[in-house]
C-alpha cells in the first residue's frame, strides 16, 4: 500500500536507517522503520500487521 502524501508530510523524517534507529532506541514505544515511496526517506509507525521486518544495512 502506498504512503499518502499528505501522511508522508506529518511524519517525520529521517535521512538514514541509523537515525530512525537512533530515535527508536531513544522512545520507549514499540516502533518500527519504513523507507517512504513518497520521499524516499525513513518514517517510523507502530503498525504491526501486514508488515515485515526491514532487512538492516551496515
Amino acid at each position: 500500500m502506498r504512503t499518502r502524501l499528505s501522511i508522508c508530510r506529518k511524519k517525520a523524517s529521517y535521512r538514514t536507517q541509523d537515525d530512525a534507529l537512533a530515535a527508536i532506541l531513544a522512545s520507549e514505544l514499540d516502533l518500527r522503520l519504513y523507507r517512504c515511496d513518497r520521499c524516499w526517506q525513513f518514517h517510523l509507525t507502530s503498525r504491526r500487521k501486514g508488515k515485515r521486518l526491514p532487512k538492516l544495512t551496515g
